[in-house]
């Protein structure tokens, strides 16, 4: 298993211009093993998006592939001191990553199995910093706000107002954007109350957020 990780970070990650040494050691802190399903353990360093199936059942969302996840999570630059919102908790490694750099972590999760396997999956990692809740968050949590850095976990067809508005000046959103096939991942910092600047990192294609925010064609 451990050869298995090394190889993700050395011949994946680090390939994917992952180079901030803290992030690296963070990967082989958090045992991404313990957070796929049981029977997806053996693909848990694979160069995919994994399936999240629980108790047999699909749920229809998936793992990001670690790359993305690492990648995303070094551009993100999260500080001890910071308190994050991940939209989507999902198998919660996401969750533990972000968690070991900031403050604190609110996660929220709209589907009731995930919440729970995500929340098990925390708790078994000896992760005490993050906050699991069932809820939808596709357009934020505006009721703990403002937060330094928000993770959005699907894709968004654009980026919501709402969620722009939850940050602190200075802070940051990672989220993948647009429509299938052509999404980019981006992170998004608001610079003043009205501005923000927009860092284009790759091209990817990822499974939308439930319920995603999308604006009315038709109004003008």
């Amino acid at each position: 298993m451990e050869h298995a990780r090394a190889n993700m970070i050395e011949q994946q990650i680090r390939p994917w211009d992952v180079l901030d040494q803290t992030v690296l050691d963070l990967l082989y802190t958090v045992r991404r093993e313990e957070f796929v399903p049981p029977q997806m353990r053996s693909l848990a360093f694979a160069d995919t998006e994994l399936p999240l199936r629980i108790d047999g059942v699909d749920t229809g969302e998936t793992m990001m592939s670690p790359k993305v996840e690492a990648r995303l999570l070094q551009e993100l630059g999260i500080q001890a001191h910071e308190t994050v919102l991940e939209v989507g908790t999902g198998s919660g490694y996401m969750t533990a990553l972000a968690a070991h750099r900031a403050r604190s972590v609110l996660s929220i999760e709209i589907d009731g199995r995930l919440c729970g396997f995500g929340t098990a999956n925390l708790q078994r990692a000896g992760i005490r910093n993050a906050n699991v809740q069932l809820g939808d968050g596709a357009l934020g949590c505006s009721e703990h706000a403002p937060y330094d850095v928000i993770i959005i976990s699907g894709s968004l067809p654009v980026l919501p107002d709402a969620l722009l508005q939850q940050l602190r000046i200075g802070g940051r959103i990672a989220a993948i954007v647009g429509d299938a096939p052509a999404m980019t991942a981006q992170i998004v910092t608001r610079i003043s109350e009205t501005a923000t600047d927009t860092l284009p990192l790759f091209e990817t294609c990822l499974k939308p957020l439930r319920n995603a925010w999308r604006p009315d064609p038709f109004r003008f």
